[in-house]
Order: structure tokens, then sequence, then C-alpha cells
């Protein structure tokens, strides 16, 4: 039986909301596994995918675009600015932007931080559309 309800929250709504038996979370510093009465946590999302295992062993797989998770009481909540299934990825795609993530101008602090947020997102984008290829 699904021990977990997983709930994904984007600006512009609910995109998901499932019970599964397992998560694991792209943390600002390393993947994270979630399971049944998990002890509570709050941490930060990084850039990458999204796992979600459902009963039966089959699973989903998702691009998170950064944000925050939140797992309580057997709830896992998921607070991000862009939710993709990894089928809606394209390498040629996620090259371009990364091609044009190099290119940006980089002379403030402020554009140095949009230039490595910009190359974080096409980086992970890139390395999910190789391992669901097979690639790596």
């Amino acid at each position: 039986m699904s021990a977990l309800q997983c709930i994904v929250v984007s600006p512009e709504k609910t995109e998901l909301d499932v019970r599964v038996e397992a998560v694991v979370v792209p943390l600002f510093d390393g993947e994270f596994g979630i399971l049944k009465d998990h002890s509570p946590l709050i941490g930060r999302l990084g850039y990458g995918s999204l796992k979600l295992r459902q009963e039966g062993g089959s699973e989903q797989q998702y691009y998170v675009d950064a944000g925050f998770i939140q797992v309580a009481d057997n709830v896992v909540s998921i607070l991000t600015d862009r939710l993709l299934p990894v089928s809606a990825l394209k390498e040629a795609d996620a090259t371009k932007l990364l091609e044009q993530a190099n290119s940006l101008p980089a002379k403030t602090v402020e554009a140095r931080a949009i230039k490595e947020k910009a190359i974080s997102q096409a980086r992970a984008q890139l390395k999910i559309v190789g391992s669901s290829s097979g690639k790596q």
C-alpha cells in the first residue's frame, strides 16, 4: 500500500498530488530519499531529478527547478518554480540553454549569480536527458 502523499506546487498551480511508496529529491547538496514514517524535514531543493516510485515498483521522473521541500506526517510537500516530465526535456534544447547560459555576461555579482543559475539549470537538464536515454 502506498505510504506517502506527494504534493508538488508551482507558482501557477498544484502540479502533482499523488500517493507513492518513495520519493527521491535533488537537494541543494545531493539526492535525498524519503520513505514512509520519515522524520520531519525542511530542505532546499537544487536543480535535478524528482523520482516517484509507485506501488508495484513503477517510477515517474520529473525535472525540478529548485525550491523547497517539507516532510511531515507522511506528506512530502514540494514548492518549485517549475516541474517538467522527463519526456518534455530534449537534449538539443538543454544544450542550447547551456550555450546561452555560458554566453551570458558576468561583470557584476548579480550577473554572475544569474549566469551560474542558468548554467546549473541547463546542466541538470542535460544530466537527466543523458541518464534517461542511457548516456552518462
